[in-house]
């Protein structure tokens, strides 16, 4: 009787070392998410090269360079700031109507004003284009819903390791398209030098990119896309709910017979109800939300000042590059960055795992920041030879470091969900958060450094900031487990 029990215990405690099935990847809807995302992804990196010399040409700055970075920084705030306080609302609206209406209105939203963006020549009409188009791209977190809905624990660290497909050719074909068709009638005089049009708004035809690209990703979500949430309601009768004072009394019910009948149920199995907000905010939420907030607020900073850096003259800290050069820095970047997240992150999961990864990745931002003052540097000894480019070559691989740490932390995301139907609210918090920081990343990065160009401010006070915030991130990710599975029960 006692060499039994000591077998079935020796039994239960060798259980969890042995290897457990890998689910198939759902490619019949992971392509569409994939197209989705390189849609999102363009409306941002279409604007990057030529974003500063748009501000320069509208006159707003009245020829005072060092405040150029300023402007960009409010641009890129505003859309961030809609983005931020909309998510939540989309992302939990989306666990009872739906993933895929609130997909579809929002492509044509963002299309929409990618156009009005094209045609405004003035700062207010620029400002009022992102802060829409923001708003309706808080959307962005209803396709991580999707993609979490889809897979599973044992097929999502590989599901992710192919989103970087998405990122890499939006940051590709975005910087290139947005800095190759700007001010197409003075560039290429012989075949748009007649069109008054594009003399007119110079910047209309970059953006008219991004808006047949999103008309076709609206078309294929129609046609091809399958809805992943089974519980929906009518948004008039969710109206009538969020307004009743009572609301989702069942999940705790729900979840109490579950645990009673079935001992060894996962949490994902335990209720099918989306829960509150209230009981979403547990510390495994707060604590990832925390994580990812220091790391969006590290990366979105760091990505806002690149294009301000490469643009301003060597004399006031920068490179003095043109929006062709800018653009082909993004795209090679982003092209060797994510061809080695999508050959190498899952191999490189499955031997170290989510945490090592995401240090790693935090880690990098030390030598990323102090590699500006040195490019800027070396500038000014030899010009922009091929010292510099080496430099910058060394700071864009310790980049696609950074931007690997997205992926582990997506693991952490989805593991701290209290049950499987909240995925989209729990994800929706986290996201809130990860854009409040964007927000600050956006306007202060910008500003602080447009501030340290002046005569008499110190020129290493952007640095100063910036490295502060990499320290915070690594800070915070120390309280997350080693293994985000952990959180899960099933390691």
């Amino acid at each position: 009787m006692i060499v039994h029990q000591d077998n079935e215990e020796t039994s239960l405690l060798r259980q969890p070392e042995q290897p457990v099935a890998k689910t198939p990847l759902p490619w019949d809807q992971l392509w569409i998410i994939l197209v989705l995302q390189f849609s999102d992804s363009l409306v941002i990196e279409t604007l990057a090269p030529f974003t500063p010399q748009l501000i320069r040409d509208i006159g707003v700055t009245h020829g005072d360079e060092t405040q150029v970075g300023y402007y960009v920084g409010m641009l890129n705030s505003s859309y961030y700031v809609t983005q931020t306080l909309t998510i939540l609302y989309w992302s939990q609206l989306s666990d009872h109507v739906g993933r895929k209406p609130l997909i579809l209105m929002a492509s044509f939203a963002i299309a929409s004003t990618m156009l009005t963006f094209g045609l405004s020549r003035t700062f207010l009409g620029l400002l009022a284009s992102r802060v829409i188009c923001g708003a309706f791209n808080g959307e962005n977190g209803v396709i991580k819903n999707l993609l979490m809905d889809i897979t599973d624990a044992t097929n999502l660290p590989k599901a992710y390791a192919c989103l970087p497909i998405s990122f890499m050719l939006a940051a590709i074909i975005g910087p290139v398209a947005g800095g190759s068709l700007s001010r197409p009638a003075d560039r290429f005089p012989e075949i748009f030098g007649r069109l008054e049009l594009l003399k007119t708004y110079p910047y209309l035809l970059s953006c008219a990119f991004p808006v047949v690209c999103a008309s076709i990703t609206w078309l294929i979500t129609y046609f091809f896309l399958r809805e992943s949430v089974s519980t929906r309601a009518p948004l008039l009768d969710l109206i009538k709910e969020w307004f009743s004072p009572k609301i989702y009394t069942k999940p705790s019910t729900i979840s109490s017979n579950a645990l009673t009948s079935h001992g060894e149920t996962s949490s994902e199995e335990i209720s099918t109800t989306p829960l509150p907000l209230r009981a979403v905010l547990t510390p495994k939420v707060l604590t990832v939300a925390a994580s990812n907030g220091a790391l969006c607020l590290f990366d979105f900073g760091l990505y806002s000042i690149l294009p301000i850096f490469y643009a301003t003259s060597i004399e006031l800290g920068g490179l003095s590059l043109d929006p062709q050069r800018i653009g082909a820095i993004f795209a090679i970047s982003a092209f060797v960055g994510y061809s080695f997240q999508i050959l190498f992150y899952a191999r490189l999961h499955d031997h170290f795992g989510a945490y090592p990864i995401l240090m790693t990745g935090l880690a990098s931002g030390i030598p990323i920041v102090t590699l500006f003052p040195a490019i800027n540097a070396l500038a000014r000894a030899h010009g922009v030879g091929w010292a510099v480019w080496l430099a910058i070559s060394i700071q864009h691989m310790l980049v696609a470091l950074l931007n690997m740490s997205f992926v582990p932390m997506a693991l952490f995301i989805r593991a701290s969900a209290p049950n499987r139907a909240s995925i989209g609210v729990t994800n929706g918090v986290i996201q809130l958060v990860g854009g409040g920081a964007t927000i600050v990343a956006s306007a202060c990065g910008a500003a602080v450094f447009s501030y340290s160009m002046q005569s008499g401010c110190d020129a290493w006070l952007a640095y100063y900031f910036f490295m502060a915030m990499a320290f915070l991130a690594i800070s915070t990710s120390l309280f997350l487990p080693w293994d985000p599975r952990i959180w899960e029960g099933v390691v």
